[in-house]
């Protein structure tokens, strides 16, 4: 049994059919190709990638994009949706190995579960019953092992008026199950366009930079952090513990005019 997993979270990609398609600035596509080449030299003995959501920006045919850009990486690509996301289009879009939507994966001593909290239509989160039920059945089937949770939609207040007015809008419900489960270690999560690390009860909550534009922190009013883009790499031990880290990368200016990012 291995002593550590190692994974790599990336985020918010807004991705396009068209590649010179920007976002305040960001060529989305050249922006998640640094950073992947980034990844690539320094940190690809990860064991699987997770794409936490916004994967496209209102544009189906960004799917082909991101299969394009992960489909031959050689390592298994575990995805769920973000409001920018079509859930139907996309888990039809990306059905095929190495793509996984929204599953479970039992890793070493580590069990990984992607939960979909979007929705349609809509800009802020929801897990509605029968996802609550598929988390909660998820956990009493870990046994012993530890557990990473990821969603999209931020479950506690990122002290951003605007943001935390979309983020997810039955925390108590999510905290009510996982709050029974001595084995959940690590809460993770997209959205935000930031990176953040605190605990709650014991549980380490995380969230990481988009791979493309970031989000002002602690504003009241929508605003653009002029950040480099980035990406998170974290080790997940034996024993339950984590160590892991945020990476950031050069970003690259657009010279096409840019797009708004809207509800994150």
């Amino acid at each position: 049994m291995k002593s550590e997993v190692r994974l790599l979270q990336f985020s918010d990609p807004h991705l396009y059919a068209r590649a010179d398609r920007a976002l305040r600035g960001v060529v989305t596509r050249d922006s998640l190709e640094a950073v992947l080449r980034h990844a690539r030299a320094h940190h690809w003995d990860a064991a699987a990638l997770l794409l936490t959501g916004d994967l496209v920006n209102d544009d189906v045919g960004g799917y082909a994009t991101v299969r394009e850009l992960f489909g031959s990486l050689g390592k298994p690509v575990w995805c769920l949706p973000g409001n920018h996301d079509d859930g139907a289009t996309m888990r039809r879009e990306l059905a095929a190995a190495p793509f996984t939507s929204c599953g479970v994966h039992d890793l070493g001593e580590w069990r990984v579960i992607m939960l979909d909290s979007c929705v349609p239509g809509q800009a802020h989160g929801r897990l509605g019953a029968s996802e609550l039920a598929r988390l909660d059945a998820a956990l009493a089937g870990a046994g012993g092992r530890h557990v990473l949770i990821s969603l999209h939609h931020h479950p506690v207040r990122m002290a951003s008026r605007w943001l935390d007015s979309v983020g997810l809008l039955n925390p108590e419900e999510f905290f009510a199950v996982t709050d029974r489960y001595p084995q959940v270690r690590v809460i993770l999560w997209g959205h935000v366009h930031q990176a953040f690390d605190s605990r709650r009860k014991g549980v380490r909550l995380l969230a990481v930079p988009s791979t493309c534009a970031q989000f002002l922190p602690h504003s009241d009013q929508f605003a653009i952090d002029p950040g480099p883009p980035g990406y998170r790499r974290l080790a997940l031990r034996a024993d339950g513990t984590i160590e892991t880290e945020v990476l950031r990368v050069e970003p690259l200016v657009a010279a096409a005019p840019a797009q708004r990012i809207a509800g994150g």
